[in-house]
């Protein structure tokens, strides 16, 4: 069913107010433009002919913006097509490594170096667990998810990583994990890891930037402990393709949450995970859902 409210429509009635509230990046302003057109005749149209009755139809075309809410289904079935025969069927384990709050104002400021820090520590942390012989003792596989975005469109970045219950050894052969499928690696132990290698690589770029490294940050990067968690694992590779394919290509909101536009405010719905996943509605100035879609806005190549 088609969605009453888009955030085409935000856009196109309140875009003006938001660009002369505050200023806006470039491809940011970009991205608003693609949103805003796509499917109008500003980007042109095309026709279909039946071959058998000859019908006509007219369409417009689409933006296909990796941000857009109208362009990420077919997207999406695309990548999950040339994914099928990527993954393996075994089991799966599902890791979240994500970032302390007080790193979001490193995160808007240097998005593409934080996020390319996010991944690669990420990445070190489960090759450095999986090569270990009290485990597999194995190079692992892992598919890594970027997420921005809370519930609220708020800024709250982390990766899902799925990966495989075993890995390849050095003769080539196939490993399973040794943990009887309960989880993948010690959490706690992984916390560690993956903190001291963000960390070291945090320092490395802030110092490269000529940034000081302040005692106040790094109380606030340690007083947390839990900085990697896991969910349940999946059963098998049917199980990790229907997971990807409903969140790969997630944008910072879909057109079906927008309820309401009017006077100068958005409603939305968004689930309260602390309330057990209730669905509740928030009502935000225009300008500020503007901004907060902005902040999902990812640099080029993620």
């Amino acid at each position: 069913m088609k969605p009453r409210y888009e955030v085409a429509d935000v856009i196109r009635r309140y875009g003006e107010a938001f660009h002369a509230q505050r200023p806006v990046l470039d491809y940011h302003r970009r991205v608003l433009n693609a949103l805003e057109n796509c499917r109008t005749s500003s980007l042109g149209g095309h026709v279909e002919k039946c071959d058998a009755c000859g019908e006509m139809r007219i369409s417009y075309n689409s933006c296909r913006n990796r941000h857009c809410p109208k362009c990420q289904g077919a997207e999406r079935d695309r990548w999950i097509a040339s994914r099928q025969e990527d993954v393996p069927d075994c089991k799966y384990f599902h890791n979240v490594f994500t970032l302390p709050e007080c790193l979001n104002r490193y995160c808007l400021k240097y998005p593409k170096a934080l996020y390319d820090i996010l991944f690669k520590s990420s990445k070190e942390t489960l090759e450095s667990f999986g090569s270990d012989a009290k485990y597999p003792g194995a190079e692992p596989g892992c598919t890594g998810i970027l997420h921005t975005r809370g519930q609220k469109m708020d800024l709250h970045p982390h990766i899902h990583c799925i990966v495989p219950a075993g890995g390849i050894d050095r003769t080539g052969a196939w490993r399973h994990s040794r943990s009887d499928g309960k989880y993948l690696f010690p959490v706690k132990a992984m916390s560690r890891v993956f903190r001291g290698k963000f960390v070291a690589m945090l320092k490395e770029f802030l110092h490269a930037k000529g940034i000081a490294f302040s005692d106040a940050l790094r109380r606030d990067l340690y007083k947390n402990e839990r900085v990697v968690y896991y969910k349940r694992p999946f059963g098998g590779a049917g199980q990790v393709i229907e997971y990807l394919g409903r969140y790969t290509h997630k944008i910072a909101i879909s057109n079906h949450r927008i309820q309401s536009m009017d006077n100068g405010e958005v409603t939305f719905n968004y689930k309260d995970y602390a309330d057990g996943g209730k669905v509740k509605t928030m009502m935000l100035a225009a300008t500020e859902f503007l901004r907060r879609f902005c902040l999902h806005i990812l640099p080029k190549g993620f």
